[in-house]
């Protein structure tokens, strides 16, 4: 799984100013390394693992939006809201044990999908989350997924994906 920083130390610290500060100042950098980790000509669109409701209401953002649409522009191809997060009243994923976190989000297609389709997330623990994305834009008739995060714990990025390469 393709991502920029170690959520650790200070790559914790950056992601978290993303997700809790004032994100635009950090979205274009980030957004620029990420774009780096994927060629152009193999991505049709681009989309993101959206947050629940509630976070982006308390925000007032989604910062894997932010990041996607800086990627998309890096990357000279459209940006489309392609996912939409079932809300399970489960909670965020932040906070949970790594078996809870396995048990990932579930997200449903808002259109048929074709091409390839890059998805962009802020950090990756387990890779439920992209998993359950790529399920979904599989089954809406992506023909590739591809996934960058800007920041993945060492055990996600360590460990083997499951899926597609991406």
């Amino acid at each position: 799984m393709p991502a920029v920083l170690a959520y650790t130390g200070a790559g914790r610290r950056l992601v978290l100013a993303l997700k809790h500060g004032q994100p635009q100042p950090l979205v274009r950098g980030l957004a620029r390394a990420m774009a780096a980790q994927v060629r152009a000509t193999e991505v049709d669109v681009v989309t993101w693992a959206p947050t629940s409701s509630a976070r982006r209401r308390r925000r007032g953002y989604d910062q894997a939006e932010l990041l996607a649409r800086a990627v998309a522009r890096q990357l000279g191809v459209p940006c489309r809201r392609l996912l939409a997060r079932q809300e399970d009243g489960r909670g965020p994923q932040a906070g949970r044990s790594r078996a809870e976190r396995l048990d990932g989000p579930v997200f449903v297609c808002r259109r048929r999908v074709r091409g390839a389709v890059l998805v962009v997330d802020d950090v990756v623990t387990t890779g439920a989350t992209l998993q359950a994305a790529e399920a979904a834009l599989t089954a809406a008739g992506a023909r590739q997924v591809r996934c960058v995060a800007a920041a993945a714990t060492p055990a996600a990025s360590a460990s083997p994906r499951r899926g597609r390469p991406g």
